[in-house]
């Protein structure tokens, strides 16, 4: 049994690059305010907690065995792997999908988090080739059978591919991106048919959806992997909020923000009305954004009837 809703750690992982390509959250980080958000995050009810060796390069896997290494056997640690990290010099260098690097990563993460097994271990290479994909299940399902992770699965956004995956013995969950306003119906019919847990990826759409980027407004840090905006980010253009994704929320805040709930909760709240298998993990920055995020667990899901009302907004809006 875990929490309804997650923390992802990326953001405490601290800055990182891949080639010119920055992918940390920006200047103002700190591992001690990393530690205190982790922890704050647990003391509030998350018992989920999302990575990946690629987050901070090694940092962010670091940092969590240090917030919450004392509680261990309290939480559930979801890792990732298939990117190549240079842990010293805080970079990706590429890509590694055979067998063989995945039990040399999983010990890398091992080290890092400084515990024995991985509650549950993801494959961090959304478009994978099916084929290549199936080359690593005989390595993964032995981990299970040793006792190293608890189980394996896919982050993808790709239907077709999390699909070939299922039944394997040992495949546990899929992760992929989805909010409020990116609703991937097939995935999430594929976790509901298969009664399959799925990590909600994204649930805060990294910031727009918590209203502190409004029309207009700009990200200058260039250490902000949103200034310098990857061809795969939706919500931001070149430090820019998408404007046609503000218009949506902006039709739907009121529904959001009814009973006291923050625009960010409204969100997370939305989530846990979609589908009783989406674990939505949102990251956090401070203490305070820790424990809002979570207060989301006392507010439960969303109302019928406001679910209604967002579904009929929304089709108003969609281009």
């Amino acid at each position: 049994m875990v929490s309804a809703i997650g923390m992802g750690t990326w953001a405490t992982g601290g800055p990182s690059s891949m080639g010119d390509q920055p992918l940390g959250w920006g200047a103002n980080w700190s591992p001690t305010e990393a530690i205190s958000v982790l922890r704050a995050a647990f003391d509030a009810g998350i018992t989920v907690f999302d990575t990946a060796d690629a987050y901070g390069a090694g940092t962010a896997e670091r940092l969590l065995g240090q917030a919450l290494g004392d509680v261990r056997d309290e939480i559930a640690i979801v890792s990732k792997w298939g990117n190549v990290i240079d842990e010293a010099n805080r970079c990706l260098t590429g890509t590694n999908a055979t067998p063989d690097y995945v039990t040399a990563a999983l010990e890398a993460s091992l080290t890092r988090f400084g515990t024995e097994r991985i509650d549950l271990y993801l494959l961090h290479l959304s478009g994978l080739p099916a084929d290549e994909a199936a080359l690593l299940l005989d390595t993964l399902q032995e981990l299970v059978a040793g006792g190293k992770i608890g189980a394996y699965g896919w982050s993808t956004d790709d239907p077709d591919l999390a699909a070939t995956w299922l039944g394997q013995p040992g495949f546990g969950a899929v992760e992929f991106e989805a909010n409020v306003v990116h609703d991937p119906v097939e995935l999430i019919s594929l976790a509901d048919s298969h009664h399959l847990p799925a990590l909600a990826r994204g649930p805060l759409g990294t910031g727009l959806l918590t209203g502190a980027h409004p029309r207009g407004s700009r990200i200058e840090d260039p250490h902000d992997f949103r200034c310098i905006s990857p061809e795969w980010l939706n919500y931001f253009h070149h430090g820019q909020p998408d404007q046609a994704l503000l218009t949506r929320l902006e039709s739907i805040a009121h529904i959001l923000q009814d009973n006291g709930r923050t625009l960010a909760q409204g969100a997370l709240c939305w989530l846990l009305a979609r589908s009783p298998h989406l674990i939505p993990i949102p990251g956090a920055r401070t203490t305070t954004q820790a424990r809002d995020n979570a207060k989301a667990l006392e507010l439960g899901p969303l109302t019928v009837d406001e679910m209604t009302a967002i579904q009929q907004a929304l089709a108003i809006r969609t281009p």
